[in-house]
This record gives C-alpha cells, sequence and structure tokens, in this order.
C-alpha cells in the first residue's frame, strides 16, 4: 500500500506470478463488488477502459444508462496471500466513472471524495479514521452453512484456552501485514465469540478501503477455519453486539486541528465545533452509520451500545468519547457505528455533520461525566440528553428532514438509499416473526 505507478503495477504483476486481478468497487449498500480480469487484460485495465454493467449493481443506474467505467486506484494494488500456490490474485479497488469521463456520484468512494474536497475548501488538508470493527465467529455445520454455535465462550481479554478463536484471529492478523496492514490491538472482546482487530488510522478514503479489504479477510480465512465470521450488528439476544468505533480527527499540514495544549481538556476550538455538529446531526445520520433493521437490536440500553447523544472525557457511555492521548493523537470517538455501515458513506456524513459545526461555529452542550446508563428518563431530559432512533424506519424519517445529511450523500444515493432500506423495513414489518408465535399462537 504505496504511491505506486502504472509501470511499478506491470512490475508486481510479473514479478509475483499473478494470473488474475480483481477489479474492486462496492456499492451503496457496502457490499464488495468485484470484476474479475485475467493477467493480459490489465494493461487495458490500467488505461481506464474496463468497462461493467452498471445496471445489475444495486442503486447505481437503469439500464439504459449501463455502460460504468472502472479507474483503479493504483496505490490500493495489493495480491491475496491466500492465493499463493493457484494462480495468484491481486486486488485493485476502483473508482465508478460515466462514459464522458466524470466521476459517477453514485459512487460511494467518489462521493466521499467530493465531501472531502469541502473539507479542504476550508483549510483543512486530512480527515483520518481509525476504526475498530468488532465481528462474530460462529461454528459451521457439516454443509458449511453458519451455524448459531459460538466457536469459544470467552470474554473480555480472555486467552486460550477459553479464546478458542484466537488461532483464526492469529491468522488474520498475519494475513492483514501481509497486506500492508499496521495492526495496533487484536483481542477477544465481551461477549461469546466476538472479536476485534484495530487497525492503524489513515486518511478517509485509505481506511474505507482498508475496513472493506478487512471484512474479506476476515470471512475468508474464517472459513479456513471452519468457522463462519459475520459483521451482523446484533447476530444473539442477550449479549452484547458488535460495533465499528470510529477515532476520527481533522489535520492542516502534519498538525493536528483537534489539539491545542491551551484548551480546555486540551482540545481546540475546532475540535469543540466539530464535536457540536456530530451531536446536532447524530440522529440524523443514523440510518447511514446503522443501516439495518438489525442495527437498533444493537442500539438498546445495557449491552455497552452508545443510545444517548451526549459526550464525555471520562465514561463510556455517551455516544462520543475523548480518548485520554492528546498531540498527534487527540481525536474524537463515535461509539454508535457498527460494521454493517457502507464505511465511505457513514464517513461522508460524519465529516459533513462536523464541517456544519465548524462553518456555523457551533458550541456542544457541556459533557456528561456520569453514568448514563443509569440515570432515569427525566434526569437525561434535565441535561438536555436525547436518544437515537430506535428503529429503521425512524432513523430513515429524521434523515429526509435533515438538509445537511442529505447533502452529504447527494441526490442519486440518498433517493436509492432511502427506497432500499424502506423495502428492506416493509419486508421485516410484514414478515411474521417466531417471537410473535411464541408469544401468542396459543395465547389467543
Amino acid at each position: 500500500m504505496g504511491k505506486y505507478t502504472r509501470e511499478d503495477i506491470m512490475r508486481f504483476a510479473k514479478e509475483e506470478n499473478v494470473k488474475f486481478i480483481r477489479l474492486q468497487f462496492t456499492d451503496i449498500l457496502g457490499t464488495i463488488k468485484n470484476v474479475e480480469i485475467p493477467i493480459n487484460q490489465l494493461p487495458k485495465a490500467l488505461d481506464n477502459k474496463m468497462m461493467f454493467d452498471g445496471s445489475s449493481i444495486q442503486g447505481f443506474v437503469r439500464i439504459e444508462e449501463s455502460d460504468m467505467y472502472l479507474y483503479p486506484d493504483l496505490d490500493t494494488w495489493v495480491v491475496f496471500p491466500w492465493t499463493a500456490g493457484r494462480g495468484k490474485v491481486a486486488r485493485l479497488i476502483c473508482d465508478i466513472y460515466n462514459p464522458d469521463g466524470t466521476p459517477f456520484m453514485g459512487d460511494p468512494r467518489n462521493n466521499l471524495k467530493r465531501v472531502l474536497k469541502e473539507m479542504e475548501e476550508l483549510g483543512f488538508t486530512q480527515f483520518n479514521l481509525g476504526p475498530e470493527p468488532e465481528f462474530f465467529l460462529f461454528k459451521l455445520d457439516e454443509k458449511g452453512e453458519p451455524t448459531l454455535e459460538l466457536n469459544d465462550n470467552g470474554g473480555y481479554f480472555d486467552l486460550a484456552p477459553t479464546d478458542l478463536g484466537e488461532n483464526c484471529r492469529k491468522d488474520i492478523v498475519v494475513e492483514l501485514e501481509e497486506m500492508g496492514f499496521e495492526i495496533e490491538a487484536s483481542h477477544h472482546e465481551v461477549a461469546p465469540g466476538q472479536h476485534e482487530i484495530d487497525f492503524k488510522y489513515e486518511d478517509a478514503v485509505k481506511a474505507c478501503d482498508e475496513i472493506q479489504t478487512f471484512k474479506l479477510v476476515v470471512k475468508t480465512i474464517a472459513r479456513k477455519h471452519n468457522l463462519h465470521a459475520t459483521f451482523m450488528p446484533k447476530p444473539l439476544f442477550g449479549i452484547n453486539g458488535s460495533g465499528m468505533h470510529s477515532n476520527i480527527s481533522l489535520f492542516k499540514g502534519k498538525e493536528n486541528a483537534f489539539y491545542d495544549p491551551n484548551g480546555r481538556l486540551q482540545l481546540s476550538e475546532t475540535a469543540y465545533q466539530f464535536l457540536a455538529g456530530i451531536l446536532k446531526h447524530a440522529p440524523n445520520f443514523t440510518a447511514v452509520t446503522n443501516p439495518t433493521v438489525n442495527s437498533y437490536k444493537r442500539l438498546v440500553p445495557g449491552y455497552e451500545a452508545p443510545v444517548y447523544v451526549a459526550w464525555s472525557a471520562k465514561n463510556r457511555s455517551p455516544l462520543v468519547r475523548i480518548p485520554s492521548s492528546r498531540g498527534l493523537s487527540t481525536r474524537l470517538e463515535l461509539r454508535s457505528v457498527d460494521p454493517s455501515a457502507n464505511p465511505y458513506l457513514a464517513m461522508a456524513v460524519i465529516l459533513k455533520a462536523g464541517l456544519d459545526g465548524i462553518k456555523n461555529k457551533m458550541t456542544p452542550p457541556e459533557p456528561v461525566d456520569r453514568n448514563i446508563y443509569v440515570m432515569t428518563k427525566e434526569e437525561r431530559l434535565a441535561e438536555g440528553i436525547i436518544d437515537l432512533p430506535g428503529t429503521l424506519f425512524e432513523a430513515l424519517q429524521k434523515m429526509k428532514e435533515d438538509e445537511v445529511i442529505v447533502s452529504a450523500l447527494g441526490d442519486h444515493i440518498v433517493e436509492h438509499f432511502i427506497e432500499a432500506k424502506e423495502i428492506e423495513w416493509d419486508m421485516f414489518r410484514s414478515q411474521v416473526h417466531p417471537w410473535e408465535r411464541e408469544q401468542y399462537l396459543k395465547m389467543y
């Protein structure tokens, strides 16, 4: 993962004896897609002449507008280590372009770059993201299908033999490091079968690329251990769900714009304004950062997921925490995001919300340094603490009403995102679930 030229890519492919190239991109729902080409088509791909049918991709274009072009980002070149010996496969992440050579605004990666340009116009040079994605490991049955049987009964920071996923997690880390990831931590999470691997912060586009790559690696290596890895936010009732805490900061050149050694908590005015924007728009961008029906089974009190819009530097119950590190590591930790989110869209709405705070010189409320989970509703209201949306339907309604969040996604993505999510909600709403039969079948 460096700065590569066309000639570098051709040389790497030859030296590594690569046989196939996956030209990857992400659809609006966050699903990784790819067009796989043989090595003899690599020069054509590097000339941005590889075309695909955009009408077959969720939320892209209609049949009469189907021709789309893949523009590879050369800096995303990587060879998948697990393909060694079987005709190596390399990967290039692509931006999607229209036939006239303009960026396709239905492409989540292009959309994030558009919002980043707005950030640059305000004088900032980089938006950094350090993600903390969590996932569960379930055993596979004899047919290779996922079961609901967890692979261990471990807890937070447990070791083998209690943490039976340790070997799988180690292999994931090894593969990631071979692909250029800088892993900062790897450990068992709170719930049985739940794991977390943290990697170093990067600029937002690269970090989102890494999140998508991370998901692919985790699922691939888990399969080799006869396990199924899922980033579903709440796969089991009664235990913690999976989040993707997002550590975010703005830079101006080499300086962290959130750090001020003389400021309150050593945070700059910019940091407080950005924080205020996040808190103002949080209920309205939740449909994007928590985009599934299942996401809202995680966002309930009692399982460490943030439900209340507040901030603190001292406790982990609010939506935003200020980790203690300062200097270049000064950052906000947004704790509501879950790993089912499309990272490019999530970062676009989060950044846009923060920039709105900066543009309008917003002031955040006072920090809440007590455990919000034990406060009564009346106490929370007295402190001005509101709740995040309780369902996907409620979250979508709030998103539609917020011009800032709508503009962060652009007309094309908003239209298709809302359409897909309203269909998802309606399917869930009209389905008869096992819980209902257990409760009502005999009673009525």
